[in-house]
């Protein structure tokens, strides 16, 4: 009698792919094998003899006990029983079932771009199909949180699953691309992007709203603007000339993110009538925005000494206090003391001229101090001419720049040097 060596497989198959089911007979003298669709009842083939019309069904033997009904290009449609089946009396018979699964794919019911002004309302709709039905998850592209909001209450998520993605009162942050992915488990998972457009007017923000630097230097003044549709911007003086591309000016906008730019003016070579007032400006469908930028000259406090010269930390250091002995009288004490606050009013007592002749004090000069006077040099005290020089800069918090704004026939500004000298003498001389 014919037996089964080996039971008939099942079959879980994409759609699209090719599949076979092998029947192992032993025995099988005159008797012969069939295919049948068991759910049909359809004789598929009888031996090797194929009767469904069906080009995408063959049926092979190897000669010996393996018959093989081969399905190309399976549709879902394919899905069900499948017999092998022995004309003995009674039958013998085997069944196999094979299941179609269809990979995810996307029908979208909206447009791949929405646009809605800032507090607005914005649905996003993702219909997937398949077999078995796969899930929809949305998420945002650049990982940041999906904002829902309902009845006053925010929702930060990381995704959110549904065929219906609402924004209620979306903000600029919002705005970005949001995947729809759509999955069963039956690969491959398939996605689709939907670009989100919130527009809203132009802002602006200056972070200086005073910039200072010197003469024949460059400088880049710049302000932030926020803006959706992407808005023109434009620089302006503060007399309403428009600024245009040259050799003197450069205009750059930077984007920095879906609804930013940095906008940069760079100025070359300054001059004194540079030293005004600059306006960027920002305009689109919705509204225009202008932010102002004052530009003031730079001067640098202590002129450049001659070259060569050299900043020395002992310069400004104050001469030595000599200790207080039993038997001096208090003029010795009062004369020594003038002596060491004079040496710190020497050493800060050059600005812009010279000055010559016996004496002490603090005065204007370019490093140079003339005239007999109490110096402290390497921690001695000495007495003579002696060659002092500007430092480079001071140990003080204060920078070693001003800010030029006004007329120039106001009142020179002194330098913290020379009102450490003028403090220096008042103090002496009302001891």
């Amino acid at each position: 009698m014919p037996e089964f060596l080996a039971p008939l497989e099942n079959h879980t198959v994409i759609q699209g792919r090719d599949v076979s089911f092998t029947c192992v007979v032993n025995h099988l003298q005159s008797y012969k094998v069939a295919w049948i669709k068991s759910d049909s009842r359809a004789i598929l083939a009888i031996h090797t003899h194929l009767v469904a019309h069906n080009p995408r069904l063959s049926v092979t033997h190897n000669g010996h006990n393996t018959w093989k009904l081969h399905i190309s290009n399976v549709q879902k449609n394919d899905s069900g029983t499948y017999m092998c089946q022995v004309n003995t009396e009674p039958m013998l018979s085997q069944m196999g079932y094979m299941t179609v699964v269809i990979p995810p794919d996307i029908i979208d019911g909206t447009s791949e771009g929405l646009v809605a002004h800032e507090g607005g309302n914005i649905k996003l709709r993702c219909v997937a199909t398949g077999s078995p039905e796969p899930n929809v998850t949305w998420k945002r592209e650049d990982g940041r949180n999906i904002v829902l909001r309902d009845n006053g209450q925010k929702k930060l998520l990381t995704k959110y699953e549904g065929e219906t993605l609402e924004l209620s009162g979306v903000l600029r942050q919002e705005m970005g691309t949001y995947l729809c992915i759509a999955s069963s488990g039956i690969p491959p998972s398939v996605s689709k992007r939907y670009s989100v457009y919130v527009q809203f007017q132009p802002s602006i923000k200056v972070t200086n709203h005073v910039v200072g630097a010197p003469v024949n230097k460059d400088v880049v003044l710049q302000c932030t603007v926020e803006a959706s549709p992407q808005a023109m911007n434009t620089w302006f003086t503060d007399k309403g000339n428009k600024l245009l591309p040259s050799d003197k000016y450069s205009m750059t906008d930077r984007q920095t993110n879906d609804y930013s730019w940095e906008m940069n003016l760079t100025i070359r070579s300054l001059e004194k009538s540079d030293f005004v007032g600059y306006i960027c400006s920002s305009e689109n469908a919705l509204g225009k925005a202008e932010g102002a930028v004052r530009l003031q000259e730079l001067r640098d406090l202590f002129p450049t000494t001659t070259p060569g010269t050299q900043f020395r930390p002992n310069d400004l250091r104050p001469g030595r206090k000599k200790p207080n002995k039993s038997g001096r009288n208090r003029k010795n004490e009062q004369r020594q003391h003038v002596e060491d606050e004079l040496e710190i009013s020497n050493t800060y007592g050059a600005q812009d001229g010279a000055q010559d002749g016996e004496g002490l004090g603090a005065g204007q000069g370019n490093g140079i101090v003339g005239g007999r006077s109490t110096q402290t040099l390497n921690g001695q005290a000495t007495r003579g001419h002696h060659r002092t020089e500007r430092p480079h800069a001071l140990p003080s918090a204060s920078p070693p720049w001003i800010l030029v704004s006004g007329a120039e026939d106001r009142a020179p500004l002194l330098s913290l040097p020379a009102l450490c000298a003028c403090a220096i003498l008042v103090r002496t001389c009302t001891q």
